[in-house]
């Protein structure tokens, strides 16, 4: 069975309504699909998955969240070895650094990135909200 992990940190929202829509279409894509905060799972946890979908919005000069989500990606990112890994988060500004430097850390530990990782401006619009679901269901079958 292709079981996957969308764990998430959000402030405002954003990135959560991500999560939500990518984990829905994994749903329609067969999957299993559990949407989680950060903050409810452990990095063993986590690995448990057969796949998992990282969400995280752009904070500060574009660097991933440094209280809650940084140190999880931290101690997750030695253990990423071979693991099916999708980045995705919202932004407000700048153009995406923080993904592309998301992704040559996860590309770095040696797991198989799915993709360039999903960014959206701000809240996503019912357009940003079927490319999530559209990102889940390319997840799904990766």
């Amino acid at each position: 069975m292709n079981n996957i992990a969308v764990i998430f940190w959000s402030m405002s929202g954003n990135t959560e309504a991500m999560a939500q829509a990518i984990a829905q279409g994994a749903r329609e894509a067969g999957a299993q699909a559990e949407v989680l905060a950060v903050t409810d799972v452990t990095v063993d946890q986590a690995l448990g998955y057969d796949k998992l979908a990282l969400g995280c919005p752009a904070m500060g000069a574009e660097v991933l969240e440094e209280t809650e989500f940084e140190p999880f990606f931290a101690a997750l990112e030695g253990r990423l070895g071979g693991k099916k890994v999708a980045l995705f988060g919202s932004y407000g500004w700048g153009d995406g650094q923080w993904m592309r430097d998301w992704q040559l850390r996860t590309e770095g530990a040696n797991a198989n990135l799915y993709g360039d990782g999903l960014i959206i401006n701000e809240a996503p619009d019912e357009d940003g909200l079927a490319k999530c679901r559209s990102f889940g269901a390319g997840f799904a079958a990766y």
